[in-house]
């Protein structure tokens, strides 16, 4: 039911609104943005949770998102990293799921969501989490490098929402300890990234064991002719809203500085720069390299000369980049050296460097 506020603005405002946005919509009979949290008619509980967080508006792709997945129709969003995509499907995936019967024993979840890596499929489960305690709805994160144990016992437990990275969910689906037969709501998050890591085929054979008239969502930060075929192959008649260019794009909300300097002089600019900020408490600070020995390299280096660094690499075992995260977040260890593909998820970023090769 849309909100009375919406319904009465002439689409003179609504265009204005999207101009002002920078989105663009694409398909038949879609909804009008939603321009505060109240008419995005979400239930009490979960507005109490989203007000408690602090936000004042919806993001451009919550605005347009939500109203979007709320009607049941199949979904295309592409906008940029740290857009808020994330809250942009899991907030009507709750609508979603208390409008469904309760799970009975054996039943595999309603909700799935489909990740690239590990990182972000945590960094889903965070956001899933703030707003399951209050409406008892359960999840489970699955991904490989940890013991399967835990990730199966959710499972046999039972539990609404699935997050979960290909791989891992196939082991699942294969050794019988959970089933697609309940899934009516499917997300595939930043769908680009997953093609490019390879997962298609992986994708493919999830989406095929799921029931035909479910609803599917599909995120990505690019809209190449992979993904469009994809959003073909798997979603009827969707509706598509673009945020911003369909470019690869950094955040507007981050000031980029670029600084040129010879490869001898990039070390020494390097500590400048960390000692500068770290003359600043409370400033966090990643550096991003372009392999995982230079990662380690830099650590080394830092460490020895007495800077509190850590690395995270695909080479690290899941433990130890669970404590490493940990530590940069609590600021124990404000500088983290890291790869951009283990660095998927992070928050609070005050400054990057990019060690670029060659």
């Amino acid at each position: 039911m849309e909100h009375p506020d919406v319904s009465a603005r002439d689409n003179q405002h609504i265009e204005a609104f999207r101009h002002k946005h920078q989105m663009k919509v694409i398909g038949t009979t879609f909804q009008s943005p939603v321009e505060t949290f109240a008419e995005a008619s979400f239930p009490s509980y979960v507005l109490k949770e989203v007000e408690s967080l602090g936000f004042s508006a919806p993001t451009s792709i919550q605005s347009q998102g939500w109203p979007m997945a709320l009607s049941g129709r199949d979904v295309v969003g592409v906008a940029e990293t740290g857009s808020g995509k994330t809250l942009a499907y899991t907030l009507p995936s709750i609508v979603h799921i208390n409008a469904q019967p309760l799970l009975k024993p054996g039943d595999g979840p309603i909700v799935l969501i489909l990740a690239p890596t590990r990182e972000l499929a945590i960094q889903i489960q965070v956001e899933c989490n703030k707003f399951g305690s209050s409406s008892r709805i359960k999840n489970t994160c699955l991904y490989g490098g940890v013991p399967k144990g835990p990730q199966m016992r959710d499972l046999e437990r039972g539990i609404e929402i699935c997050i979960a990275t290909p791989g891992r969910l196939i082991d699942m689906l294969e050794s019988g300890k959970t089933n697609l037969k309940r899934v009516t709501y499917l997300v595939l998050d930043e769908a680009d990234r997953m093609l490019d890591m390879g997962f298609e085929p992986q994708i493919r054979k999830i989406v095929d064991q799921i029931r035909p008239d479910r609803q599917t969502l599909m995120w990505s930060a690019t809209w190449p002719k992979e993904v469009q075929a994809l959003a073909r192959d798997y979603q009827k008649e969707f509706i598509q809203v673009n945020v911003g260019s369909m470019e690869l794009s950094a955040s507007h909300n981050i000031t980029q500085i670029v600084e040129i300097c010879p490869s001898h002089d990039k070390r020494h600019r390097l500590y400048k720069l960390l000692e500068d900020i770290m003359s600043n408490a409370d400033q966090k600070t990643i550096i991003f390299t372009g392999t995982k020995r230079t990662a380690d390299d830099i650590t080394r280096d830092l460490r020895h000369d007495g800077f509190p660094a850590l690395a995270i690499h695909g080479d690290k075992k899941q433990q130890e980049r669970d404590w490493v995260m940990q530590e940069f977040k609590s600021g124990k260890t404000p500088i983290l050296i890291a790869t951009d593909v283990a660095a998927r998820g992070l928050e609070l970023l005050h400054m990057w460097w990019r060690d670029m090769v060659g």
